[in-house]
């Protein structure tokens, strides 16, 4: 591992850290509301299983979805057309690979972290918080539907915050 990898990764883990920090202060401690322990518990009980239907339901459309973007990108890209009809080169095929590679990679990470959220980790709900960050950033990277990316983050980080303190190491 070279110098300069180490030094990126140690600013990166800073970054996660601070935003963490960050999150824990408004999400929790200034939040208008807390949730219920009843509804915490609940969340905490149902999120392992959620992430499984889900997961299995995902992965045939997302298999799908990358063979018919390997065989249509590229007219796409030909074409010239991007999002809403702008943008020449960057546009449908740019914006679906990011989405696909976004939606592999979250969806791998919360699968691995299924077994920490049974047995109610820290390691798993740290992973959890990594795969919205990923999630986050590709729907900015995607440009299509930055608002309701903001938005569905927001209420996903909420709801992750306030089940954090049910997570032990």
């Amino acid at each position: 591992m070279t110098e300069e990898t180490k030094e990126t990764e140690k600013t990166a883990a800073a970054a996660t850290n601070q935003l963490e920090a960050m999150l824990d202060e408004y999400m929790v401690k200034k939040a208008p509301f807390a949730l219920p322990k009843e509804v915490k518990e609940f969340i905490v009980k149902v999120s392992p299983y959620l992430i499984i239907i889900f997961a299995v339901m995902g992965l045939p459309v997302i298999l799908a979805a990358i063979g018919l973007t390997a065989v249509l990108t590229p007219f796409s890209m030909m074409g010239g057309y991007g999002y809403y009809g702008y943008g020449y080169g960057y546009g449908w095929g740019f914006a679906t690979i990011v989405s696909l590679a976004v939606a592999v990679i979250t969806v791998v990470m919360e699968i691995i972290a299924v077994p920490g959220l049974f047995k109610r980790t820290k390691g798993a709900w740290k992973l959890l918080f990594y795969a919205s960050i990923v999630s986050l950033i590709g729907g900015i990277l995607a440009v299509h539907g930055i608002v309701g990316t903001i938005i569905g983050t927001i209420i996903g980080w909420y709801i992750l915050f306030q089940v954090k303190d049910m997570y032990k190491n």
